[in-house]
């Protein structure tokens, strides 16, 4: 397991980057789709997750 993700770890302990970016946006996404519940048009869903977050 260290082997496949070697280069990200020592990554942050070299330039002190994590992934909190990646992270906020799924949060942000997480929380957008909590609040449209029950989506059955899934490509309105991704039109309007890339209007809003991009």
């Amino acid at each position: 397991m260290f082997e496949n993700h070697s280069e990200r770890i020592l990554n942050y302990f070299e330039n002190r980057s994590a992934n909190a970016a990646a992270e906020s946006f799924n949060a942000k996404l997480k929380a957008f789709r909590a609040s449209f519940r029950g989506v059955s048009d899934m490509k309105f869903f991704l039109y309007r997750v890339t209007k809003i977050y991009a």
